[in-house]
């Protein structure tokens, strides 16, 4: 038995579950709270998601049946979680989902967890403006180094279709960045 399959039944092993919860928990908190980041950008947003995504798990760990990998499995329920956020934020503050993208990439110059400097600011602005599929490749390709296979796992979406929105994406801020 592999040790993800291990960490797998002892999750689903009520004697074993808070233990394994705790390895889980030790071993993707930090991947996934950066996966997040990058999609909800600020910092306590991020928490709140991550906090999401670790219960989303824990409820739904028994219907985990190794079809991908555990990691696989977690991104996805990230991504979406992050996702149905940042619908949900724009939703209550009656704004449209790029206006509320825009607005949080302004903001990161101001949030004090944000370490990056100017230019890490600019390709952060310049990643708002891609379609939401394009922005959450380019994220899992340039600042995960994800393989494509992996991302196809994880996003439900071939890899032929994963390199062309990669290719548009790095075009698209190519063209931002050279504007600003």
């Amino acid at each position: 038995m592999t040790e993800e399959k291990l960490l797998v039944e002892n999750l689903k092993n009520p004697k074993k579950q808070e233990a394994a919860f705790r390895e889980l928990m030790g071993l993707y908190k930090k991947p996934l709270y950066w996966h997040i980041r990058k999609m909800v950008l600020s910092h306590d947003d991020a928490d709140d998601v991550l906090q999401n995504t670790f219960i989303k798990v824990f409820k739904n760990i028994h219907a985990f049946n190794h079809d991908s990998k555990l990691y696989s499995w977690m991104y996805r329920i990230a991504t979406n979680e992050a996702i149905t956020f940042i619908n949900q934020k724009a939703k209550k503050q009656r704004v449209e989902l790029s206006d509320l993208q825009t607005e949080m990439a302004s903001e990161l110059q101001f949030d004090n967890d944000f370490t990056g400097d100017e230019i890490q600011l600019l390709l952060q602005k310049a990643i708002v403006t891609l379609p939401h599929k394009q922005q959450v490749v380019f994220n899992m390709k340039y600042f995960d180094e994800m393989k494509y296979t992996e991302m196809s796992e994880i996003l439900d979406t071939s890899v032929g279709a994963l390199k062309s929105s990669y290719f548009h994406a790095v075009n698209k801020i190519e063209e931002y960045l050279k504007a600003h």
